[in-house]
C-alpha cells in the first residue's frame, strides 16, 4: 500500500534536487560577462604549460641541444616516452625544480608539497592533463566558481602529494593529475547529492563517472612510473570537498534561492580545511622521520 507521506517526501526532495541543480548550472550567467571566464583553470594551464616549456628547454639543453631546432627536435623524441639517455637530465631537472623527493622534503623543503601538481614530464604528460583540466576544469569553475575551483584544486592537489610522499616514498612524483582527480571526486559528490535532478535517480551519471575513474586508475596500474596513490589521494579529498563546497541551493527569504555551500558563509570550514591540510602534511613528515 503506497504510504501518501513517503510520496510527498521524495516528490520533495526531487523538485529540491532538479531546483537546486538548476540554480547551480544557471548562477554563472548572472555574473559580469569577464566573471564568467573561467580564469583560475586558464590560468593554470597557461602557467603550467609554460613552466613544461621552460623544464623542457632545461632537459634538452643538459643533453647537449642549443639551437631552437635542436631544442625542438629532443622534445618531440621524448614526446611520449623519454629516451634512455634522458632519463637522468630529465630526473635532474624536475628535482632542480620541485618534484616530490621525500629526502629533500624531510631536509625542510616543504614546498615540494605544492610544486610537483605544477611540473610535468613530457609533450603528452602535459597534454593529457590539460586537456582533462580545460574541458573539466572551465565546467567547474562556471559551478563553484573562482574562489571555491581553487581551493579544491590546490588543496586535494596537495594531499595527493602528501599521499605519494606516504605510500610511494621512492616515487619522484609530478602532475596535476591528483589535482584533476580532486576535480572528478568535487564533481562526483556535486552529481550524488543532486542525484534525483537526473534520470533514473543519476543512475547512469554516476554510472558514467565510476567508468572513467576506473579506466583512468586502471590504466595507472598497468602503466610505469604513474602514481595511483597520489591519483586516490587527490580523488578521496575532492570527494569531501565537493561534498563540502559544491553549491546547494535552498529557499530562503522571501523564496529566493541561495547557496548554502558558498565560501561568505563557509569560511570558517574552508579556514579548518587548510589548517587541516597542514596538520595532514605535518603528521606525514612525522612518519616520513
Amino acid at each position: 500500500m503506497n504510504n501518501p507521506q513517503l510520496i510527498d517526501g521524495v516528490t520533495t526532495r526531487t523538485a529540491r534536487a532538479r531546483q537546486s541543480y538548476r540554480a547551480a548550472l544557471s548562477y554563472y550567467r548572472t555574473r559580469t560577462p569577464l566573471a564568467r571566464i573561467s580564469w583560475g583553470t586558464w590560468l593554470i594551464v597557461i602557467g603550467s604549460s609554460l613552466i613544461w616549456c621552460f623544464t623542457a628547454t632545461r632537459v634538452a639543453q643538459a643533453m647537449g641541444a642549443h639551437s631552437l631546432g635542436a631544442i625542438l627536435n629532443h622534445v618531440l623524441n621524448n614526446a611520449i616516452n623519454t629516451q634512455p639517455g634522458s632519463d637522468e637530465a630529465l630526473t635532474t631537472v624536475l628535482i632542480r625544480y620541485g618534484a616530490k623527493e621525500n629526502d629533500l622534503i624531510l631536509q625542510g623543503q616543504y614546498w615540494r608539497f605544492l610544486t610537483p601538481i605544477f611540473l610535468h614530464a613530457n609533450l603528452l604528460h602535459i597534454g593529457l592533463n590539460m586537456l582533462n583540466l580545460v574541458v573539466l576544469g572551465t565546467f567547474l569553475e562556471r559551478l563553484v566558481g573562482h574562489l571555491r575551483f581553487l581551493l579544491i584544486y590546490v588543496i586535494t592537489g596537495i594531499i595527493s602529494i602528501i599521499a605519494s610522499f606516504v605510500f610511494a616514498p621512492d616515487v619522484i612524483s609530478v602532475g596535476a593529475s591528483g589535482a584533476i582527480f580532486g576535480l572528478v571526486g568535487a564533481y562526483s559528490i556535486f552529481v550524488l547529492i543532486h542525484r534525483r535532478a537526473f534520470p533514473r535517480g543519476g543512475l547512469m551519471a554516476l554510472l558514467w563517472l565510476v567508468i572513467i575513474i576506473g579506466i583512468n586508475l586502471g590504466f595507472g596500474f598497468m602503466m610505469a612510473n604513474v602514481d595511483n596513490n597520489a591519483h586516490l589521494g587527490g580523488f578521496i579529498s575532492g570527494c569531501l570537498l565537493g561534498w563540502w563546497f559544491t553549491p546547494l541551493y535552498r529557499p530562503g527569504a522571501e523564496q529566493i534561492l541561495l547557496d548554502t555551500h558558498r565560501l561568505s558563509r563557509r569560511w570558517p570550514l574552508a579556514l579548518l580545511t587548510i589548517l587541516g591540510t597542514l596538520l595532514l602534511a605535518i603528521l606525514a613528515l612525522h612518519l616520513g622521520h
